[in-house]
């Protein structure tokens, strides 16, 4: 099965392959899409998004290069004023 669409120089894949590639769950995705944390899908019909994948790769690629941790669940900041 094809799980790319080629379009005007631009590589739409579906949901399968992005969940290969990103290893969150689909509410993650759609939580972080939401805040403005993850590349926008894109809707091909009522029933089938796409996302560009130029666009999911420059994501990853800013997460590799921005050197930051993620927070875990339920940590607090220590901040001692001296």
């Amino acid at each position: 099965m094809n799980t790319t669409l080629r379009t005007k120089g631009k590589m739409l894949i579906n949901r399968k392959t992005l969940l290969a590639m990103i290893p969150l769950s689909d509410r993650v995705i759609y939580n972080m899409e939401k805040r403005g944390d993850f590349p926008k899908r894109i809707a091909l019909t009522s029933r089938n998004v796409a996302w560009d994948l130029s666009e999911i790769e420059e994501w990853i690629d800013i997460r590799k290069s921005s050197g930051d941790q993620a927070a875990r669940p339920g940590s607090t900041l220590q901040v001692s004023y001296a």
